[in-house]
């Protein structure tokens, strides 16, 4: 079987999986589980196989022409490079341990069904993304990707938080989409094609007539799908959805594919130094903020959010230096930390008795409770803090010391100003990333929060995926940077020395400080009790997690909801601790400058709707009402009347012909 075909074939699978996990799902549910892993576990299989043979070599390209569209031909077109190829592994490995740990995490659940299929579906979509060679098809599995957001974040439907959520998750990743659009058709009208291969000779040759414009409108999209700023909020909204499909679309789907998608044009971003300097001071401005409200968050789930929000502000920013082989790299080391963190959350979620909106500051006594947890979950904050020998470290460093070269000169065609940009911004955000991963790790495994109910042993499964993904966020880093560069464009991603030490030397001042205020603050507050948890049936962890949310209440019992005076997240930030909890108001700013005009904007239709078109829409019944009853006043049924309107009729008549016979 040729490459082309396999290839064909990875995002196939999940597609028919959906499809038939759809028909299937109430006729015959044992066929559920199987069609949820199995197709994902056959896409991974087929996509280590394409990335084998495609080895870093030269692309692989085909295509064909569904039908004529005019003078810009829609082709179905594969483009197969070593990032495509790695990152389709990725995306199939994290999407068969998300499937794989949904089969016990949501095992009572009665939208199971629909659940798996809509995670096979969102998989057929990434992979169709990442293997596409045309900017239309790519643009459908973007919007697949989006449609499907939609539902999983909304799967507690029930609750008004999950539908709040996916609301905004969809309406503000398409703010974003709409200058997306724009800029695609632009791109493809300058290069006479959507085909990716052919868009990227025309830049080289210097076809490009507006460079900056369609830059920024394409930063634009990219921004709302991968979380950057200025549009960023949904994406700790969009905790509200089971915990697996948090760490479906933080680690390696929805989010990363902005970032790929400059990562596969980036010569078009090249192209405009403006566009540069934006997307580094894009990227600056999400690391930094990011990192201060991931220190200020309460809720283990929006603590990992904001952070996956920094780490993405990491790959823009090496994209912004010019280096998408750090870029991708990061998004590489970043989707196997990031999907433990998140599936090991959930273990916490349910064995803490707190719901997906729970409190750290209200767990206690974890690390016995679930030891699987605690050893990989620490093994994925020491990846995500980057700390040598940890995956992290090796991919943060990359660009970190892209952006060093690019803040020296050494970077052709990039701005110093971006690298600098980037580099300060990252060695800030490396100590803020060690500071909330230290205060996560404390919080949820030596808090003193009230120890819940022990319902015993996770599922094998959910624990099983925690061993399997601790594997790669442990050894990806160190061997990754000798073997990636063949498939990343030769570029060398070792460490440098100066970066290396800079970036471990505040990320071990970061997580030493953090350390330090938590000691400080347990000693002043020891003694003092948050409160006592009430008993609660054992139940499954998606439906706990449910009906905490429906119920506004923590999963297992009332627990005081004082905040828990040993956070030192509250001593590190002082006065703006408020402001970062709260994601420094961007949500209350956007209500006042968008949500509110339009609702007044809304009232005034509705308004001139009702009095004035609707007061002419009445006027023209009440017209023909009035002479019907006119009329009718004269169907009196007296033969009498009839006669004597008949003679007076006459009678006029005749005077009226006598008149105009005399005036002739």
């Amino acid at each position: 079987m040729t490459t082309t075909t396999l290839a064909v074939l990875v995002p196939l699978l999940p597609f028919l999986g959906a499809a038939a996990g759809l028909l299937l799902g109430r006729t015959a549910p044992g066929f559920v589980r199987p069609l949820a892993v199995l197709p994902s576990l056959a896409a991974l299989a087929l996509a280590a196989v394409v990335a084998v043979r495609q080895g870093g070599d030269a692309a692989i390209d085909s295509a064909t022409e569904l039908t004529p569209t005019g003078s810009v031909p829609i082709e179905l077109a594969l483009h197969i490079d070593g990032f495509a190829a790695l990152v389709a592994v990725l995306v199939a490995f994290v999407a068969t341990c998300v499937q794989i740990y949904s089969t016990g995490y949501l095992r009572d659940d009665p939208r199971y069904p629909s659940y798996a299929a809509l995670v096979s579906l969102f998989t057929s979509a990434m992979l169709l993304v990442v293997y596409s060679g045309d900017l239309i098809v790519l643009l459908v599995g973007w919007e697949v990707m989006g449609i499907c957001s939609y539902f999983l974040v909304g799967h507690y439907w029930e609750t008004p938080e999950a539908r709040a959520a996916s609301i905004k998750a969809f309406l503000v990743t398409k703010l974003g989409d709409v200058p997306f659009l724009i800029g695609l058709f632009a791109l493809a009208t300058d290069a006479g094609s959507f085909r990716i291969t052919k868009v990227l000779t025309t830049v080289a040759n210097g076809g490009l007539h507006h460079p900056t414009l369609i830059a920024l409108l394409l930063l634009a999209g990219v921004a709302g799908k991968s979380a950057q700023f200025p549009l960023h909020t949904w994406l700790p909204d969009a905790m509200a959805g089971p915990t697996p499909v948090s760490a479906l679309i933080h680690a390696a789907t929805m989010v990363a594919a902005g970032v790929y998608f400059v990562a596969r044009l980036l010569p078009v971003f090249e192209a405009s130094s403006a566009a540069m300097v934006v997307l580094a001071v894009m990227a600056a401005v999400t690391m930094a903020g990011s990192g201060l409200a991931a220190l200020a968050q309460d809720d283990i789930k929006r603590v990992l959010a904001y952070s996956t929000i920094g780490q993405l502000g990491y790959m823009t920013g090496a994209l912004a230096v010019g280096d998408r082989g750090a870029a991708v790299f990061h998004l590489l080391s970043h989707g196997a930390f990031k999907a433990l963190l998140f599936l090991a959350a959930g273990v916490i979620i349910h064995a803490s008795g707190t719901n997906s909106l729970a409190a750290m500051s209200r767990m206690g006594n974890l690390r016995a409770r679930v030891p699987d947890a605690f050893w990989t979950m620490t093994v994925a904050l020491l990846a995500l803090a980057a700390i040598p020998p940890f995956s992290g470290f090796f991919s943060k460093e990359s660009v970190l010391g892209a952006a060093e070269h690019a803040a020296t000169g050494d970077t052709a065609h990039i701005p110093g100003t971006a690298g600098w940009i980037v580099l300060v911004a990252g060695l800030l955000a490396a100590l803020l990333t060690a500071a909330y991963a230290t205060r996560l790790w404390l919080l949820a495994f030596h808090g003193r929060g009230v120890e819940a109910p022990d319902h015993g042993r996770q599922p094998v499964a959910m624990n099983a995926v925690l061993w399997v993904l601790a594997v790669p966020s442990l050894a990806l880093g160190g061997l990754a940077y000798r073997v990636l560069p063949d498939w990343f464009d030769g570029r060398d991603l070792t460490p440098t020395l100066t970066t290396s030490v800079l970036g471990t030397g505040v990320a071990l001042v970061g997580g030493i400080v953090t350390y330090g205020a938590w000691r400080q603050t347990t000693t002043f507050a020891a003694g003092a009790p948050l409160g006592a948890v009430a008993a609660h049936p054992e139940g499954d962890a998606g439906l706990v997690e449910a009906e905490a949310i429906a119920s506004h209440t923590p999963a297992y019992g009332d627990v005081a909801s004082a905040p828990d005076p040993a956070d030192p997240g509250r001593l590190l930030l002082g006065p703006l601790h408020r402001h970062a909890a709260a994601g420094f108001h961007l949500d209350a700013v956007y209500g006042a400058l968008f949500v509110r005009p339009v609702l007044a904007a809304a009232s005034l239709v509705r308004f001139l709707d009702r009095e004035v078109v609707d007061t002419y829409v009445r006027g023209a019944g009440t017209l023909p009402r009035l002479l019907g009853a006119a009329v009718r006043r004269a169907q009196t049924g007296n033969t009498q009347t009839y006669v004597s309107a008949l003679l007076a009729g006459t009678v006029v008549l005749t005077v009226a012909v006598l008149l105009v016979a005399t005036g002739a």
